[in-house]
């Protein structure tokens, strides 16, 4: 490799995405770094924007901001050695398809913005072109290397440290109680009702300490996956040092004595900085509640244990395997340069996205989902009139089976996944929740 500094670009549009893009390149001390973001209906508002980029030294004029249409000539003129793309699973499969244009083409790289066990089949699938694939721990490496084994999906990884969650001396005397809420989950209704009672029965046993519900979006604003009951409105009745944040999760996390959560990653940034956790067990243990991951931390507590502030720290054993480890066997970096010069030299093949069953009405079709209303050419509308009919054909066919799967789904046969941009169509009525992919 020259010692010219590699010019790499993030292409990038939900909160989750451009907290860890930025948090990612920011790592890299010998790198010239930029964002785009692609305007989709969850890319980030300003706000969001501003606190993704907190603790960075990405700034707003570090950030462009793009129609898709306008991804692939941009990119051709600027010339990045490395597209690292941040996005749900259809986003990241669309951006691969702009990138297919791109002359010279660049180096590409995909990943998840957090925790990511289970290990999930759409993330493998949308990403598998991808020259590499991001994962932060020991254990996800196992996880996607088996799936991706059982996928038949050749799909290089590469291991990094969990960006944002660099370990860090503690703030003393933090009091607040921070719950680090989440879209996913608890799913159900009645479920966030049993949170948010659990948090006022929390604050009204110390009523001397806050009780700092953490959101990552404000109203009007789009996350990564769609919030069916948000706490602002399930806690409009609540005791004074019950409050909401819309902070960076440091900024939270430093005025904190412990946190509370399901499954966010938000735990990881909380032991990073040396602060006790809860994860709630109340709902169960399983891959539907995503906080498997836990599993021998010593960090799941009940009810009890979130109002009695019973925080605990993670069994040293399990911090190695997960998201902890020593940060010099963290390879995606020199993974990413290797790639580069193999680019260079002719000798790393376009790993191109292939021409999958219903070719140009198909692309049409996975265009018009990530986009929403900010795709307006007549392919994008004539793929939607042809595909709601054929999913509410699928979903009857699984009732008829008795298959009732999560709501938001990749068929098996045809692939046709519904997206939080597609929800947003008038033809689409019912309002699915997400599943990251």
């Amino acid at each position: 490799m020259s010692e010219r500094r590699l010019r790499v670009v993030a292409v990038a549009d939900a909160d989750s995405f451009v907290k860890w893009a930025a948090s990612l390149l920011d790592s890299v001390p010998n790198a010239d770094s930029s964002i785009v973001l692609v305007r989709t209906p969850l890319t980030v508002s300003a706000a969001q924007e501003r606190s993704a980029l907190a603790g960075t030294r990405f700034a707003a004029q570090d950030v462009t901001r793009l129609a898709h249409a306008a991804l692939a000539g941009w990119l051709t003129r600027e010339r990045p050695d490395v597209v690292v793309i941040a996005g749900r699973g259809p986003f990241a499969r669309l951006v691969m398809h702009e990138i297919d244009r791109v002359h010279p083409r660049p180096v590409v790289v995909a990943g998840l913005p957090g925790i990511s066990i289970p290990a999930q089949r759409a993330a493998v699938t949308y990403r598998r072109e991808a020259d590499l694939f991001v994962v932060h721990s020991h254990r996800e490496e196992r996880a996607f290397r088996d799936l991706a084994r059982r996928l038949d999906a050749d799909v290089p990884f590469g291991l990094a440290s969990l960006p944002f969650a660099q370990p860090r001396p503690p703030a003393a005397g933090g009091t607040d109680l921070v719950f680090a809420a989440q879209a996913l989950v608890p799913l159900t209704t009645e479920d966030r009702m049993v949170v948010a009672d659990m948090l006022r029965h929390a604050a009204v046993a110390e009523p001397d300490r806050r009780v700092v519900v953490k959101l990552r979006s404000r109203a009007g604003e789009n996350e990564t996956h769609y919030e069916r009951e948000s706490y602002e409105k399930l806690l409009r009745h609540r005791p004074p040092n019950l409050v909401f944040s819309y902070a960076p999760m440091r900024e939270a996390l430093a005025t904190a004595e412990g946190l509370v959560t399901v499954s966010s990653t938000a735990a990881i940034e909380a032991i990073a900085a040396g602060i006790p956790v809860i994860a709630l067990d109340t709902f169960g243990v399983s891959k539907e509640n995503l906080n498997t991951v836990f599993r021998g931390s010593g960090l799941f507590g009940n009810a009890g244990a979130v109002i009695g502030r019973s925080f605990r720290h993670p069994s040293p054993n399990w911090l190695i395997q997960n998201y902890f480890h020593d940060p010099g066997e963290s390879t995606w970096w020199d993974d990413v340069e290797r790639l580069v010069g193999q680019r260079q030299q002719g000798l790393l093949p376009a790993r191109r996205q292939p021409v999958r069953a219903g070719g140009a009405l198909r692309l049409a079709w996975d265009r018009k989902s990530v986009l929403g209303r900010e795709d307006r050419t007549l392919s994008g509308y004539a793929a939607l009139a042809v595909g709601m009919p054929l999913r509410a054909m699928i979903l009857a066919r699984r009732r008829l089976r008795g298959n009732r799967g999560a709501l938001s789904w990749t068929d098996q046969t045809t692939d046709i996944t519904v997206t939080p941009a597609l929800r947003q169509e008038p033809l689409l009525r019912r309002r699915p929740v997400g599943v990251d992919g």
